[in-house]
């Protein structure tokens, strides 16, 4: 019996998803969207490159709800995405309304789902989801910090002109300009980043220049794009997480999970390092942080709150 994925939100990340997860035979696939047309035009396509390129899923796309009944894992990206100028933070009223919504028909259709959340606001659109829906807090994430991740790990490769795969790095915290690189855990070939700094093989100030643009990535993006924002690594992230549960991988990521004491932070969402299986977010990977880390972690999570305290200020629902 193949596991079924729903997707919410066929724009671009939904449409990626559903390539991504075909070709990776995780399950069948079905898109939702309020615009139906869209879901099931993309959901056809897709299916229609299965013949060239050999994998054996059902695509479908719908607007109803009752059509996702019963997934094993929902992917959320449905929302309004960054237009120039515009901050993550300046979402959070639009999207809040919208997330709502997606809460309630998953609470009813798939209350046993996984689900990973990429709509941003991420942290604070997490953390709603969850109160909204009433699901388990270990079955709900948030993407952010493997693309962050994965945006500075990709900075760093092509400043050294070296591979990706060897280097080890990761981004925690919220998912914005307070994001953390864990400079104190990141290697190159096995050395650590600050012995390359002493070696001269990178300046700190480049350095902190890399770590600069990751914060910045995503604006990035948005300002070339002009009417859109960034979906191939960002779909890319979100299917190493559902990977990683449907297989029940077990593997170590940075995502947007709840924490209750963790960090010496409590009852909020943000990125840490956790560890993904068939349970959902079995465990909170605690790192020792260097002392400017943990101050910086501790103003991302003070940003993250400050944001969710905006958020209940627009629904007391979420008190």
């Amino acid at each position: 019996m193949k596991k079924k994925i729903t997707l919410i939100g066929a724009g671009q990340i939904g449409g990626t998803l559903a390539h991504l997860i075909a070709l990776k035979e995780l399950g069948d696939v079905v898109l939702f969207d309020v615009a139906a047309g869209i879901a099931k035009g993309k959901a056809l396509d897709i299916a229609q490159s299965s013949p060239v390129n050999g994998f054996n899923v059902k695509l479908t796309g719908t607007d109803n709800y009752d059509d996702t009944k019963n997934s094993d894992v929902i992917i959320i990206t449905a929302g309004v995405p960054r237009k120039p100028g515009m901050t993550r933070d300046d979402l959070l009223g639009i999207n809040l309304k919208i997330i709502k919504e997606v809460a309630h028909g998953i609470k009813k259709t798939s209350p046993k789902a996984f689900v990973i959340c990429i709509t941003n606001p991420l942290d604070v659109i997490v953390m709603a989801l969850q109160k909204y829906s009433g699901l388990p807090k270990n079955m709900i994430v948030g993407m952010a910090g493997i693309l962050d991740s994965s945006r500075f790990i990709y900075f760093l490769s092509q400043e050294l002109n070296i591979h990706p795969k060897n280097i080890n790095s990761f981004v925690l915290g919220g998912h914005g300009d307070t994001m953390v690189a864990m400079l104190g855990s990141t290697e190159v070939n096995g050395k650590k980043i600050n012995e390359l700094v002493k070696e001269g093989k990178i300046t700190k100030e480049r350095l902190n220049e890399i770590v600069d643009r990751t914060k910045k990535g995503g604006a990035e993006i948005v300002k070339y794009l002009e009417k859109g924002s960034a979906f191939y690594a960002p779909a890319a992230s979100g299917v190493e997480m559902a990977e990683s549960y449907l297989k029940n991988l077990k593997k170590q990521l940075p995502c947007a999970a709840y924490i209750n004491g963790e960090f010496g932070a409590k009852d909020i969402y943000a990125g840490v390092p956790v560890i993904i299986g068939s349970s959902g977010v079995e465990k909170i990977v605690e790192l020792n942080l260097s002392k400017e880390e943990k101050i910086n972690f501790n103003n991302s999570i003070k940003s993250v709150q400050e944001l969710f305290d905006a958020a209940k200020k627009i629904d007391p629902e979420l008190k």
